[in-house]
């Protein structure tokens, strides 16, 4: 939970200065809606909703401005330098509503953000703070193990693409299988399995992963490939198709991976979904975390990549917002906001002056990282856009979509420059060489799809072997 108002109100001094008295006399206080409820507030059903809505910047984990951190009901009771933000049992004194109810200046959120509190929501934490102010049954989550199976036979779908940087490989996911294909043929090469993997009844599960491979990545060498699965992530070697390390204690799916260009750090991007994004950056030679980014966002992230220097991280979430950190330390430096939905996936330009992210809300925007502002909206995929990934050293990145297809896109001028069809369903999945001569997708029917890059045409559709309608079937039993 990371609520604007709460760091900017407690950040100021204790006491009101001259600009403070001036907003005091623009108030239009918000009315307090007429609940007509004698039932108690309930923290975790009413009111926490609350403090997601209205979220702009985070005040939680290693980001707390104002010393104030709303990662726990504990850290809201505390308060920051101005004191207390709550007072039980007292809402005209309680600083969270006065400010949040524009009854005191200066109001928040600001009136910048156009995101004001409704009269229902001011009538809640009205309620709720004279009610005592009661924070939830259990502060701390308890989770219900989860025991992993197979996935259903039928559900195949493939939620990851990479292509090695020598260009001779791709890997893809299928279900919970990873494949290799010839990167210029499309033949199939071979499959990744981890012999000792099994179910939880003790049978082999003859696959990559226990369930779905949700995302994975070359390393910077190709020497190896990272696998992102449910609260792992895989490093195999390339070569030998054998395990060198398992990277745990993930709280959910591991959905984005990325290597920074120096080949120091590898990031992650997860996290349980509606309760907080999980950011995890890696040291890549020892596997040791050097940074887990609490509190960055409050829902699952969806899409982590370097920037060009490997001095910056950008992440996208499902709580609409795209953010950037410094590596490798953590830290927050900047904070865009502008999608209506989900924000699928991020992109940098290879300048390091532009970022691109990919929507749920089925737009593509471009963003002016120094400026922190946006440049435009790119319109044309009818569906939600999935994933992004820029080419080599020019303005160019490719968007995979809901629609079916696969596109290239200006950044500079927003222009589109190219379609790649012949998916049947929901593409998931988009990887390109530096040079963009070679293009791989994949979604919701299980086919890898791979491209010529220079004009959209499908050079093969690939399958494993097991998979292939094409490859011959065995002779019925009893005949030769």
């Amino acid at each position: 939970m990371r609520f604007l108002l709460m760091g900017l109100l407690l950040a100021a001094a204790p006491f009101a200065g001259a600009a403070e008295k001036d907003a005091n006399k623009k108030l239009n206080p918000i009315a307090p809606a007429d609940l007509k409820r004698t039932d108690p507030i309930v923290y975790e059903k009413d009111v926490a909703p609350i403090f997601q809505a209205k979220c702009q910047v985070c005040h939680a984990g290693k980001i707390t401005d104002g010393d104030f951190n709303l990662g726990t009901y504990a850290g809201l009771m505390k308060g920051g330098k101005r004191g207390k933000a709550v007072i039980p049992g007292k809402h005209a004194e309680s600083l969270l509503w006065l400010m949040s109810s524009h009854n005191k200046g200066p109001i928040m959120p600001p009136k910048s953000e156009e995101n004001p509190l409704t009269p229902q929501e001011v009538a809640v934490l009205k309620l709720w703070i004279d009610q005592g102010a009661k924070g939830p049954v259990n502060d701390v989550r308890e989770r219900t193990k989860i025991v992993l199976n197979l996935p259903p036979i039928l559900v195949k779908p493939v939620r990851a693409v990479a292509i090695s940087p020598d260009k001779t490989i791709v890997a893809a996911s299928r279900g919970n299988q990873v494949h290799f294909f010839d990167a210029k043929t499309g033949a199939y090469k071979k499959s990744l399995v981890d012999p000792e993997l099994k179910t939880p009844d003790g049978k082999p599960a003859a696959a990559a992963h226990i369930t779905l491979v949700d995302s994975m990545a070359f390393t910077r060498d190709g020497k190896q490939l990272a696998t992102g699965s449910f609260q792992e992530v895989v490093f195999w070697d390339v070569e030998k198709g054998t395990i060198t390390k398992r990277v745990t204690g993930f709280a959910d799916r591991v959905v984005s991976i990325d290597f920074s260009a120096d080949g120091k750090y590898f990031a992650t991007g997860g996290g349980v979904p509606t309760e907080d994004g999980e950011i995890k950056i890696f040291d890549a030679k020892s596997f040791t975390p050097v940074a887990d980014i609490k509190g960055g966002h409050s829902d699952t992230v969806f899409g982590v990549c370097f920037s060009p220097d490997s001095k910056l991280l950008a992440t996208a979430a499902a709580d609409k917002f795209m953010k950037v950190f410094e590596v490798p330390s953590g830290k927050l430096a900047k904070s865009f906001e502008g999608h209506t939905h989900h924000v699928m996936d991020v992109g940098w330009s290879p300048n390091g002056k532009l970022l691109a992210t990919a929507g749920a809300d089925d737009l593509v925007k471009v963003w002016d990282y120094e400026k922190g502002e946006k440049t435009r909206d790119i319109k044309g995929h009818t569906k939600q856009v999935t994933r992004l990934v820029f080419l080599g050293k020019n303005p160019h990145f490719l968007t995979a979509s809901g629609d079916a297809t696969v596109r290239l896109w200006n950044a500079d001028n927003g222009g589109a420059m190219r379609q790649f069809g012949g998916s049947t369903d929901f593409v998931y999945t988009v990887a390109t060489t530096d040079d963009g001569a070679i293009v791989a997708a994949g979604g919701e029917d299980g086919t890898v799809r791979l491209y010529n890059g220079a004009n959209g045409q499908v050079i093969k559709e690939m399958l494993p072997p097991s998979a292939d309608p094409k490859a011959a079937a065995p002779a019925p039993a009893g005949k030769k």
